[in-house]
Protein backbone atom coordinates (compact mmCIF):
# COMPACT_ATOMS: atom_id res chain seq x y z
CA UNK A 1 0.00 0.00 0.00
CA UNK A 2 1.26 3.49 -0.82
CA UNK A 3 2.47 5.46 2.14
CA UNK A 4 0.29 8.43 1.23
CA UNK A 5 -2.74 6.21 1.69
CA UNK A 6 -1.48 4.44 4.76
CA UNK A 7 -1.17 7.94 6.22
CA UNK A 8 -4.91 8.33 5.67
CA UNK A 9 -5.64 4.98 7.33
CA UNK A 10 -3.31 5.75 10.24
CA UNK A 11 -5.11 9.01 10.88
CA UNK A 12 -8.58 7.49 10.81
CA UNK A 13 -7.53 4.58 13.01
CA UNK A 14 -5.62 6.70 15.51
CA UNK A 15 -8.62 8.92 16.23
CA UNK A 16 -10.66 5.95 17.60
CA UNK A 17 -13.97 7.36 16.39
CA UNK A 18 -16.07 4.56 17.87
CA UNK A 19 -19.65 4.95 16.67
CA UNK A 20 -18.65 8.16 14.90
CA UNK A 21 -19.41 8.11 11.19
CA UNK A 22 -20.59 10.44 8.47
CA UNK A 23 -24.15 10.26 9.79
CA UNK A 24 -23.43 10.90 13.47
CA UNK A 25 -20.30 13.06 13.58
CA UNK A 26 -19.68 15.93 14.14
CA UNK A 27 -22.56 17.04 16.35
CA UNK A 28 -21.18 19.60 18.79
CA UNK A 29 -18.82 22.55 18.43
CA UNK A 30 -16.25 20.52 20.39
CA UNK A 31 -16.54 17.71 17.82
CA UNK A 32 -15.75 20.17 15.05
CA UNK A 33 -12.80 21.71 16.88
CA UNK A 34 -11.39 18.27 17.73
CA UNK A 35 -11.52 17.18 14.11
CA UNK A 36 -10.02 20.36 12.65
CA UNK A 37 -7.25 20.31 15.25
CA UNK A 38 -6.12 17.02 13.73
CA UNK A 39 -5.53 18.80 10.42
CA UNK A 40 -3.53 21.58 12.09
CA UNK A 41 -1.41 18.98 13.87
CA UNK A 42 -0.31 17.68 10.48
CA UNK A 43 1.55 20.99 10.07
CA UNK A 44 3.89 19.82 12.80
CA UNK A 45 4.92 16.91 10.60
CA UNK A 46 5.11 18.98 7.42
CA UNK A 47 6.93 21.99 8.84
CA UNK A 48 8.84 20.79 11.84
CA UNK A 49 10.54 17.43 12.08
CA UNK A 50 13.89 15.91 12.96
CA UNK A 51 14.02 14.93 9.28
CA UNK A 52 14.86 18.30 7.76
CA UNK A 53 13.71 17.17 4.32
CA UNK A 54 10.07 17.14 5.50
CA UNK A 55 9.98 20.91 5.36
CA UNK A 56 9.24 23.29 2.50
CA UNK A 57 10.59 26.15 4.60
CA UNK A 58 13.99 24.56 5.07
CA UNK A 59 14.27 23.19 1.52
CA UNK A 60 13.42 26.56 0.01
CA UNK A 61 15.83 28.45 2.27
CA UNK A 62 18.77 26.19 1.41
CA UNK A 63 18.01 26.11 -2.31
CA UNK A 64 17.75 29.88 -2.78
CA UNK A 65 20.67 32.15 -3.59
CA UNK A 66 21.07 34.01 -0.30
CA UNK A 67 22.19 31.03 1.81
CA UNK A 68 24.45 28.00 1.58
CA UNK A 69 23.79 24.47 2.79
CA UNK A 70 26.28 24.45 5.64
CA UNK A 71 26.23 21.91 8.45
CA UNK A 72 29.13 19.61 9.20
CA UNK A 73 31.48 17.73 6.91
CA UNK A 74 29.15 14.73 6.86
CA UNK A 75 25.94 16.74 6.47
CA UNK A 76 25.78 16.15 2.75
CA UNK A 77 22.03 16.56 2.37
CA UNK A 78 21.81 20.32 3.04
CA UNK A 79 24.88 20.89 0.88
CA UNK A 80 23.38 18.79 -1.92
CA UNK A 81 20.10 20.72 -1.74
CA UNK A 82 22.00 23.99 -2.05
CA UNK A 83 23.58 22.74 -5.29
CA UNK A 84 20.30 21.23 -6.60
CA UNK A 85 21.76 17.73 -6.38
CA UNK A 86 21.02 14.67 -4.27
CA UNK A 87 22.79 12.40 -1.86
CA UNK A 88 19.82 10.13 -1.03
CA UNK A 89 17.32 9.24 -3.81
CA UNK A 90 14.48 9.05 -1.26
CA UNK A 91 15.52 12.07 0.80
CA UNK A 92 12.15 13.76 0.28
CA UNK A 93 10.05 10.76 1.26
CA UNK A 94 9.30 12.44 4.59
CA UNK A 95 8.16 15.54 2.70
CA UNK A 96 5.89 13.41 0.49
CA UNK A 97 4.32 11.35 3.27
CA UNK A 98 3.86 14.18 5.76
CA UNK A 99 2.06 16.37 3.24
CA UNK A 100 -0.25 13.56 2.15
CA UNK A 101 -1.06 12.81 5.78
CA UNK A 102 -2.21 16.42 6.09
CA UNK A 103 -4.25 16.18 2.89
CA UNK A 104 -5.87 12.92 4.02
CA UNK A 105 -6.86 14.47 7.33
CA UNK A 106 -8.28 17.50 5.56
CA UNK A 107 -10.32 15.31 3.22
CA UNK A 108 -11.73 13.34 6.14
CA UNK A 109 -12.59 16.52 8.02
CA UNK A 110 -14.37 18.10 5.06
CA UNK A 111 -16.43 14.93 4.51
CA UNK A 112 -17.57 15.01 8.12
CA UNK A 113 -18.25 18.77 8.06
CA UNK A 114 -20.78 18.29 5.26
CA UNK A 115 -23.23 17.13 7.93
CA UNK A 116 -22.70 19.99 10.37
CA UNK A 117 -25.33 22.71 10.65
CA UNK A 118 -24.91 25.71 8.37
CA UNK A 119 -23.62 28.94 9.88
CA UNK A 120 -20.53 30.96 10.70
CA UNK A 121 -18.84 28.14 12.63
CA UNK A 122 -19.13 25.73 9.72
CA UNK A 123 -17.96 28.37 7.24
CA UNK A 124 -14.99 29.18 9.47
CA UNK A 125 -13.96 25.56 9.98
CA UNK A 126 -14.44 24.55 6.35
CA UNK A 127 -12.34 27.57 5.37
CA UNK A 128 -9.58 26.60 7.80
CA UNK A 129 -9.42 23.06 6.44
CA UNK A 130 -9.48 24.17 2.79
CA UNK A 131 -6.69 26.65 3.47
CA UNK A 132 -4.56 23.93 5.07
CA UNK A 133 -5.25 21.47 2.26
CA UNK A 134 -4.31 24.17 -0.25
CA UNK A 135 -1.08 24.88 1.66
CA UNK A 136 -0.12 21.20 1.67
CA UNK A 137 -0.80 20.90 -2.07
CA UNK A 138 0.95 24.18 -2.89
CA UNK A 139 4.12 23.10 -1.13
CA UNK A 140 3.98 19.70 -2.85
CA UNK A 141 3.54 21.05 -6.36
CA UNK A 142 6.26 23.69 -5.96
CA UNK A 143 8.81 21.15 -4.75
CA UNK A 144 7.85 17.98 -6.67
CA UNK A 145 5.80 19.12 -9.68
CA UNK A 146 3.43 16.47 -11.05
CA UNK A 147 2.20 14.53 -8.02
CA UNK A 148 -1.01 12.66 -7.13
CA UNK A 149 -3.99 14.88 -6.34
CA UNK A 150 -6.16 13.49 -3.55
CA UNK A 151 -9.47 15.38 -3.64
CA UNK A 152 -11.49 13.20 -1.28
CA UNK A 153 -11.27 10.18 0.99
CA UNK A 154 -11.16 6.82 -0.85
CA UNK A 155 -14.59 5.44 -1.78
CA UNK A 156 -13.73 1.88 -0.80
CA UNK A 157 -10.90 -0.44 0.24
CA UNK A 158 -9.95 -1.17 -3.35
CA UNK A 159 -9.46 2.52 -4.12
CA UNK A 160 -7.50 2.97 -0.91
CA UNK A 161 -5.09 0.23 -1.94
CA UNK A 162 -4.47 1.53 -5.45
CA UNK A 163 -2.04 4.25 -6.44
CA UNK A 164 -3.87 7.50 -7.22
CA UNK A 165 -2.88 8.80 -10.64
CA UNK A 166 -0.14 11.38 -11.06
CA UNK A 167 -1.79 14.72 -11.81
CA UNK A 168 -0.57 17.60 -13.90
CA UNK A 169 0.55 20.82 -12.29
CA UNK A 170 -2.37 22.59 -13.97
CA UNK A 171 -4.86 20.24 -12.31
CA UNK A 172 -3.22 20.69 -8.93
CA UNK A 173 -3.25 24.49 -9.16
CA UNK A 174 -6.93 24.48 -10.15
CA UNK A 175 -7.71 22.55 -6.99
CA UNK A 176 -5.53 24.79 -4.82
CA UNK A 177 -7.13 27.94 -6.23
CA UNK A 178 -10.64 26.57 -5.74
CA UNK A 179 -9.92 25.75 -2.10
CA UNK A 180 -8.44 29.18 -1.39
CA UNK A 181 -11.13 31.15 -3.21
CA UNK A 182 -13.84 29.23 -1.36
CA UNK A 183 -12.06 29.78 1.95
CA UNK A 184 -11.60 33.51 1.38
CA UNK A 185 -15.14 34.02 0.04
CA UNK A 186 -16.98 32.22 2.84
CA UNK A 187 -15.01 32.71 6.05
CA UNK A 188 -16.24 35.33 8.55
CA UNK A 189 -14.49 38.71 8.53
CA UNK A 190 -13.14 38.50 12.09
CA UNK A 191 -10.39 40.86 13.24
CA UNK A 192 -6.99 39.22 13.60
CA UNK A 193 -7.08 39.39 17.41
CA UNK A 194 -10.58 37.95 17.70
CA UNK A 195 -9.35 34.43 16.93
CA UNK A 196 -6.70 32.30 18.59
CA UNK A 197 -3.15 32.80 17.34
CA UNK A 198 -2.27 30.24 14.68
CA UNK A 199 -5.88 29.96 13.48
CA UNK A 200 -6.48 30.34 9.75
CA UNK A 201 -8.50 33.47 8.98
CA UNK A 202 -10.12 35.00 5.93
CA UNK A 203 -7.07 37.25 5.74
CA UNK A 204 -4.63 34.33 5.73
CA UNK A 205 -6.62 32.84 2.85
CA UNK A 206 -6.33 36.15 0.96
CA UNK A 207 -2.56 36.20 1.55
CA UNK A 208 -1.98 32.63 0.42
CA UNK A 209 -4.26 33.17 -2.58
CA UNK A 210 -2.08 36.11 -3.64
CA UNK A 211 1.10 34.08 -3.14
CA UNK A 212 -0.29 31.22 -5.24
CA UNK A 213 -1.56 33.61 -7.93
CA UNK A 214 1.80 35.31 -8.26
CA UNK A 215 3.70 32.03 -8.42
CA UNK A 216 1.38 30.39 -10.93
CA UNK A 217 1.08 33.35 -13.31
CA UNK A 218 4.78 34.17 -13.08
CA UNK A 219 6.26 30.68 -13.28
CA UNK A 220 3.92 29.42 -16.00
CA UNK A 221 3.51 32.70 -17.89
CA UNK A 222 -0.27 33.01 -17.40
CA UNK A 223 -2.56 35.98 -16.79
CA UNK A 224 -5.04 34.34 -14.40
CA UNK A 225 -5.17 31.50 -11.87
CA UNK A 226 -7.52 28.71 -12.99
CA UNK A 227 -10.08 27.16 -10.68
CA UNK A 228 -12.15 24.04 -11.29
CA UNK A 229 -15.05 26.12 -12.60
CA UNK A 230 -13.41 29.32 -13.87
CA UNK A 231 -10.48 31.46 -12.79
CA UNK A 232 -9.28 34.02 -10.27
CA UNK A 233 -8.22 37.28 -11.88
CA UNK A 234 -5.62 39.82 -10.84
CA UNK A 235 -8.37 42.27 -9.89
CA UNK A 236 -10.00 39.71 -7.60
CA UNK A 237 -6.72 39.03 -5.82
CA UNK A 238 -6.06 42.76 -5.41
CA UNK A 239 -9.56 43.19 -3.95
CA UNK A 240 -8.92 40.34 -1.49
CA UNK A 241 -5.66 41.95 -0.34
CA UNK A 242 -7.34 45.33 0.02
CA UNK A 243 -10.08 43.67 2.06
CA UNK A 244 -7.33 42.41 4.37
CA UNK A 245 -5.64 45.81 4.48
CA UNK A 246 -8.89 47.65 5.29
CA UNK A 247 -10.79 45.24 7.51
CA UNK A 248 -8.48 42.73 9.23
CA UNK A 249 -6.88 44.99 11.82
CA UNK A 250 -3.46 43.70 10.76
CA UNK A 251 -0.75 46.36 10.84
CA UNK A 252 3.02 46.71 10.81
CA UNK A 253 4.54 46.86 14.28
CA UNK A 254 6.61 49.94 15.06
CA UNK A 255 10.16 48.51 15.04
CA UNK A 256 11.37 45.83 12.61
CA UNK A 257 13.75 44.42 15.24
CA UNK A 258 10.88 43.64 17.60
CA UNK A 259 9.66 40.97 15.21
CA UNK A 260 12.59 38.75 16.19
CA UNK A 261 13.46 36.88 19.35
CA UNK A 262 16.72 38.66 20.15
CA UNK A 263 14.72 41.67 21.38
CA UNK A 264 13.10 39.64 24.16
CA UNK A 265 13.47 41.33 27.54
CA UNK A 266 15.97 38.76 28.86
CA UNK A 267 18.37 38.98 25.91
CA UNK A 268 18.30 42.59 24.77
CA UNK A 269 19.47 44.11 28.04
CA UNK A 270 22.88 42.45 27.42
CA UNK A 271 22.85 42.87 23.62
CA UNK A 272 24.04 46.37 22.65
CA UNK A 273 22.51 46.21 19.17
CA UNK A 274 18.99 45.64 20.56
CA UNK A 275 19.05 47.63 23.80
CA UNK A 276 17.19 50.59 22.30
CA UNK A 277 14.58 48.44 20.56
CA UNK A 278 11.08 47.92 21.95
CA UNK A 279 10.57 44.48 23.49
CA UNK A 280 9.90 41.55 21.21
CA UNK A 281 6.19 41.45 20.36
CA UNK A 282 5.29 38.06 21.70
CA UNK A 283 3.56 35.34 19.72
CA UNK A 284 -0.20 35.76 19.81
CA UNK A 285 0.07 39.52 20.34
CA UNK A 286 1.65 40.54 17.04
CA UNK A 287 -0.59 42.41 14.58
CA UNK A 288 1.85 41.60 11.79
CA UNK A 289 1.36 37.83 12.03
CA UNK A 290 -1.21 36.88 9.37
CA UNK A 291 -0.59 33.15 9.69
CA UNK A 292 1.89 31.31 11.88
CA UNK A 293 2.61 27.72 12.77
CA UNK A 294 2.21 27.45 16.53
CA UNK A 295 5.17 25.90 18.31
CA UNK A 296 5.52 24.34 21.76
CA UNK A 297 8.80 24.28 23.76
CA UNK A 298 10.47 21.18 25.11
CA UNK A 299 8.57 20.78 28.38
CA UNK A 300 5.79 19.13 26.38
CA UNK A 301 7.90 17.86 23.50
CA UNK A 302 7.71 14.16 24.33
CA UNK A 303 3.92 14.27 24.05
CA UNK A 304 3.53 16.97 21.42
CA UNK A 305 6.55 17.11 19.07
CA UNK A 306 5.94 20.69 17.97
CA UNK A 307 9.08 22.50 19.08
CA UNK A 308 10.56 24.91 16.55
CA UNK A 309 13.57 22.96 15.34
CA UNK A 310 14.43 25.54 12.70
CA UNK A 311 15.96 27.48 15.58
CA UNK A 312 18.25 24.49 16.10
CA UNK A 313 19.04 23.80 12.44
CA UNK A 314 20.08 27.39 11.73
CA UNK A 315 22.04 28.13 14.92
CA UNK A 316 25.84 28.16 15.23
CA UNK A 317 27.54 24.78 15.19
CA UNK A 318 29.27 23.93 18.46
CA UNK A 319 32.81 22.79 19.06
CA UNK A 320 34.67 21.43 22.07
CA UNK A 321 36.03 24.85 22.99
CA UNK A 322 33.06 26.94 21.93
CA UNK A 323 32.07 29.63 24.39
CA UNK A 324 28.77 31.15 23.34
CA UNK A 325 29.43 34.25 25.44
CA UNK A 326 31.75 35.24 22.58
CA UNK A 327 28.94 35.05 20.01
CA UNK A 328 26.09 36.30 22.17
CA UNK A 329 23.16 36.18 21.52
CA UNK A 330 23.56 33.48 18.85
CA UNK A 331 22.73 30.04 20.22
CA UNK A 332 23.87 26.48 19.63
CA UNK A 333 22.76 24.30 16.73
CA UNK A 334 23.69 22.49 13.54
CA UNK A 335 25.04 25.35 11.43
CA UNK A 336 22.72 25.03 8.43
CA UNK A 337 22.16 27.96 6.11
CA UNK A 338 25.23 30.24 6.42
CA UNK A 339 24.43 33.53 4.70
CA UNK A 340 25.94 34.15 1.27
CA UNK A 341 28.42 37.04 1.53
CA UNK A 342 27.07 38.36 -1.76
CA UNK A 343 23.76 39.21 -0.07
CA UNK A 344 25.53 41.39 2.51
CA UNK A 345 27.64 43.14 -0.14
CA UNK A 346 24.78 43.68 -2.59
CA UNK A 347 22.54 44.94 0.21
CA UNK A 348 25.17 47.54 1.12
CA UNK A 349 25.38 48.60 -2.53
CA UNK A 350 21.62 48.69 -3.12
CA UNK A 351 20.49 50.23 0.17
CA UNK A 352 23.46 51.29 2.33
CA UNK A 353 21.30 52.88 5.04
CA UNK A 354 18.82 50.04 5.39
CA UNK A 355 18.72 49.03 9.09
CA UNK A 356 17.14 45.70 8.18
CA UNK A 357 20.52 44.37 7.06
CA UNK A 358 21.99 44.36 10.56
CA UNK A 359 18.60 43.50 12.03
CA UNK A 360 18.51 40.36 9.88
CA UNK A 361 22.15 39.24 9.63
CA UNK A 362 24.67 38.51 12.38
CA UNK A 363 28.08 39.58 11.06
CA UNK A 364 30.70 38.05 13.32
CA UNK A 365 33.28 40.66 12.27
CA UNK A 366 31.06 43.39 13.74
CA UNK A 367 29.30 41.62 16.59
CA UNK A 368 31.33 38.70 17.92
CA UNK A 369 33.56 39.36 20.91
CA UNK A 370 35.91 36.56 19.86
CA UNK A 371 35.07 34.20 17.02
CA UNK A 372 38.42 32.41 16.86
CA UNK A 373 37.15 29.32 18.66
CA UNK A 374 34.02 29.16 16.51
CA UNK A 375 35.60 28.90 13.06
CA UNK A 376 35.32 25.31 11.87
CA UNK A 377 33.51 24.22 15.03
CA UNK A 378 32.56 20.54 14.83
CA UNK A 379 33.87 20.48 11.23
CA UNK A 380 31.50 23.24 10.07
CA UNK A 381 31.22 23.60 6.27
CA UNK A 382 30.51 26.56 3.99
CA UNK A 383 31.01 29.03 6.82
CA UNK A 384 31.07 32.70 5.82
CA UNK A 385 30.94 34.47 9.18
CA UNK A 386 27.39 35.62 8.40
CA UNK A 387 24.27 34.08 9.99
CA UNK A 388 20.64 35.11 9.88
CA UNK A 389 19.03 36.42 13.07
CA UNK A 390 15.34 35.84 12.35
CA UNK A 391 14.73 32.13 12.86
CA UNK A 392 17.56 30.98 15.09
CA UNK A 393 18.39 29.93 18.62
CA UNK A 394 18.88 32.93 20.91
CA UNK A 395 20.71 32.93 24.23
CA UNK A 396 20.22 34.95 27.42
CA UNK A 397 22.08 35.30 30.67
CA UNK A 398 20.69 34.12 33.97
CA UNK A 399 21.04 30.33 33.93
CA UNK A 400 22.31 29.30 37.38
CA UNK A 401 23.11 25.77 36.17
CA UNK A 402 25.49 26.74 33.37
CA UNK A 403 29.20 27.59 33.61
CA UNK A 404 28.63 30.41 31.15
CA UNK A 405 25.44 31.61 32.80
CA UNK A 406 23.61 31.28 29.46
CA UNK A 407 20.31 29.71 28.70
CA UNK A 408 20.80 27.77 25.47
CA UNK A 409 17.48 28.24 23.76
CA UNK A 410 14.73 30.76 23.30
CA UNK A 411 11.14 29.83 24.07
CA UNK A 412 7.85 31.68 23.73
CA UNK A 413 6.91 30.96 27.34
CA UNK A 414 5.86 34.17 29.17
CA UNK A 415 8.92 33.98 31.40
CA UNK A 416 11.17 33.20 28.43
CA UNK A 417 13.98 31.02 29.82
CA UNK A 418 12.57 30.07 33.21
CA UNK A 419 11.27 26.69 32.08
CA UNK A 420 12.08 23.22 33.32
CA UNK A 421 15.40 22.01 32.00
CA UNK A 422 17.54 23.59 29.32
CA UNK A 423 17.18 21.35 26.26
CA UNK A 424 18.87 23.13 23.37
CA UNK A 425 17.62 20.53 20.86
CA UNK A 426 13.94 20.65 21.71
CA UNK A 427 13.46 23.87 23.64
CA UNK A 428 12.46 26.19 20.82
CA UNK A 429 8.93 27.48 21.17
CA UNK A 430 8.70 30.62 19.02
CA UNK A 431 6.11 30.42 16.28
CA UNK A 432 7.16 30.03 12.64
CA UNK A 433 5.79 32.91 10.57
CA UNK A 434 4.23 31.70 7.30
CA UNK A 435 2.56 34.94 6.15
CA UNK A 436 3.46 38.38 7.50
CA UNK A 437 1.54 41.62 6.93
CA UNK A 438 4.56 43.23 5.26
CA UNK A 439 4.26 40.54 2.59
CA UNK A 440 0.59 41.47 2.09
CA UNK A 441 1.65 45.07 1.40
CA UNK A 442 4.46 44.05 -0.94
CA UNK A 443 2.27 41.64 -2.90
CA UNK A 444 -0.31 44.41 -3.29
CA UNK A 445 2.37 46.72 -4.70
CA UNK A 446 3.52 44.05 -7.11
CA UNK A 447 0.01 43.24 -8.31
CA UNK A 448 -1.02 46.89 -8.71
CA UNK A 449 2.40 48.13 -9.82
CA UNK A 450 2.15 50.95 -7.30
CA UNK A 451 4.52 52.08 -4.55
CA UNK A 452 2.04 52.52 -1.71
CA UNK A 453 2.61 49.17 -0.02
CA UNK A 454 6.37 49.26 -0.59
CA UNK A 455 6.65 52.73 0.86
CA UNK A 456 4.72 51.76 3.99
CA UNK A 457 7.21 48.94 4.53
CA UNK A 458 10.15 51.28 3.90
CA UNK A 459 8.77 54.01 6.15
CA UNK A 460 8.72 51.58 9.08
CA UNK A 461 12.53 51.36 8.92
CA UNK A 462 13.10 55.05 8.15
CA UNK A 463 13.91 54.70 4.46
CA UNK A 464 12.72 57.30 1.92
CA UNK A 465 9.80 56.46 -0.31
CA UNK A 466 10.24 55.25 -3.88
CA UNK A 467 8.90 57.72 -6.43
CA UNK A 468 7.80 55.28 -9.13
CA UNK A 469 7.19 51.55 -9.24
CA UNK A 470 9.72 49.28 -10.94
CA UNK A 471 10.21 45.53 -10.90
CA UNK A 472 13.77 45.99 -9.70
CA UNK A 473 12.68 48.13 -6.74
CA UNK A 474 9.97 45.64 -5.78
CA UNK A 475 12.34 42.70 -6.02
CA UNK A 476 14.96 44.39 -3.88
CA UNK A 477 12.34 45.33 -1.30
CA UNK A 478 11.10 41.74 -1.02
CA UNK A 479 14.65 40.45 -0.79
CA UNK A 480 15.48 42.82 2.05
CA UNK A 481 12.23 42.83 4.02
CA UNK A 482 11.51 39.08 3.78
CA UNK A 483 15.05 37.66 3.84
CA UNK A 484 15.25 34.19 5.45
CA UNK A 485 11.46 33.85 5.74
CA UNK A 486 10.96 31.06 3.19
CA UNK A 487 9.78 33.16 0.21
CA UNK A 488 12.96 33.87 -1.78
CA UNK A 489 13.04 30.51 -3.61
CA UNK A 490 9.48 30.96 -4.88
CA UNK A 491 10.22 34.57 -5.83
CA UNK A 492 13.29 33.92 -7.98
CA UNK A 493 11.52 31.03 -9.71
CA UNK A 494 8.36 32.97 -10.55
CA UNK A 495 10.37 36.01 -11.69
CA UNK A 496 12.34 33.77 -14.06
CA UNK A 497 15.73 34.84 -12.64
CA UNK A 498 16.76 31.73 -10.70
CA UNK A 499 19.32 30.50 -13.24
CA UNK A 500 20.83 34.00 -13.34
CA UNK A 501 21.18 34.63 -9.60
CA UNK A 502 21.97 31.16 -8.24
CA UNK A 503 25.58 31.11 -9.56
CA UNK A 504 26.27 34.04 -7.21
CA UNK A 505 27.37 31.38 -4.73
CA UNK A 506 30.51 30.69 -6.76
CA UNK A 507 33.75 32.43 -5.88
CA UNK A 508 32.56 33.35 -2.39
CA UNK A 509 35.14 32.71 0.33
CA UNK A 510 34.05 29.90 2.65
CA UNK A 511 35.65 28.20 5.61
CA UNK A 512 35.40 24.41 5.30
CA UNK A 513 36.47 22.08 8.08
CA UNK A 514 39.11 24.61 9.25
CA UNK A 515 40.36 25.48 5.78
CA UNK A 516 39.70 28.57 3.66
CA UNK A 517 38.62 28.02 0.06
CA UNK A 518 36.04 29.40 -2.37
CA UNK A 519 32.65 28.01 -3.34
CA UNK A 520 32.84 26.20 -6.66
CA UNK A 521 30.45 24.48 -9.09
CA UNK A 522 29.40 20.87 -8.69
CA UNK A 523 28.76 18.74 -11.74
CA UNK A 524 27.40 20.94 -14.51
CA UNK A 525 26.83 23.84 -12.08
CA UNK A 526 23.76 25.18 -10.37
CA UNK A 527 22.53 27.29 -13.33
CA UNK A 528 22.51 24.24 -15.59
CA UNK A 529 20.98 22.15 -12.81
CA UNK A 530 18.16 24.68 -12.52
CA UNK A 531 17.57 24.71 -16.27
CA UNK A 532 17.39 20.92 -16.27
CA UNK A 533 15.06 20.63 -13.28
CA UNK A 534 13.19 23.97 -13.45
CA UNK A 535 13.66 23.99 -9.68
CA UNK A 536 11.65 20.81 -9.01
CA UNK A 537 13.36 18.42 -6.63
CA UNK A 538 13.79 14.68 -6.98
CA UNK A 539 10.64 12.69 -6.26
CA UNK A 540 11.39 10.07 -3.60
CA UNK A 541 12.42 6.95 -5.48
CA UNK A 542 10.62 4.75 -2.98
CA UNK A 543 7.28 6.29 -4.03
CA UNK A 544 8.01 5.73 -7.71
CA UNK A 545 8.87 2.11 -6.93
CA UNK A 546 5.73 1.62 -4.83
CA UNK A 547 3.58 3.03 -7.63
CA UNK A 548 4.74 0.26 -9.96
CA UNK A 549 5.94 2.82 -12.46
CA UNK A 550 2.77 4.91 -12.40
CA UNK A 551 4.80 7.93 -11.25
CA UNK A 552 7.64 9.37 -13.30
CA UNK A 553 10.78 11.06 -12.03
CA UNK A 554 11.26 14.78 -12.59
CA UNK A 555 13.69 15.88 -15.29
CA UNK A 556 17.34 16.27 -14.43
CA UNK A 557 17.64 13.72 -11.63
CA UNK A 558 19.85 11.06 -13.17
CA UNK A 559 23.16 9.72 -11.91
CA UNK A 560 24.96 12.91 -12.96
CA UNK A 561 23.04 14.74 -10.21
CA UNK A 562 24.59 12.69 -7.38
CA UNK A 563 26.40 14.83 -4.80
CA UNK A 564 29.25 13.30 -2.84
CA UNK A 565 31.19 16.18 -1.32
CA UNK A 566 32.20 19.29 -3.18
CA UNK A 567 35.34 19.41 -1.06
CA UNK A 568 36.59 16.34 -2.91
CA UNK A 569 36.24 17.96 -6.34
Amino acid sequence: MLSILSGCEDFLDSQSYINKNSETFPVTDDDVNQMVTGVYNALSVCMNNDNMACSYFLLSELAADDRFGGGGLNDKNPQAISHLMYNDPSLLNGFWTSHYIGIARANAALTALDNFEEGDLKNQKVGEVKFLRALFNFELVQILGDVPLMKAIPKDVAEAKSAPPQSTQEEIFKFIASDLWDAYSNMPSSQWNEVASGTVTKWAAAGLLARVWLFYTGFYGKDALPTEDGSVTRDQVVAALEDCMNNSGHELISDFRSLWGYTNMDTKKDYPYAQDAPNWVMDGMNSEHVFVKKMIPHSTWQTYPQCNQYLLFFALRNGNNTDYRNTFPMGQGWGFGPVNTRLWDEWVADEPNDPRRKASIYNQADEAIDYSGQWGADRQMEETGLWQKKVVATTAYGNPNSDTGLWNYFTSAPDYYNISGDDYQHGGGTDLIIIRYADILLMHSELTRTVTGMNRVRARVGLPGIAAYSDNALRNERRHELAFEGVRWGDIRRWGIAADVLPAMYGVAVHNDNLWTTMKPQGSGVADRYRQTKGFFMKPQIQIDLSGGAYTQNDGWGNDAVFNSWVDN
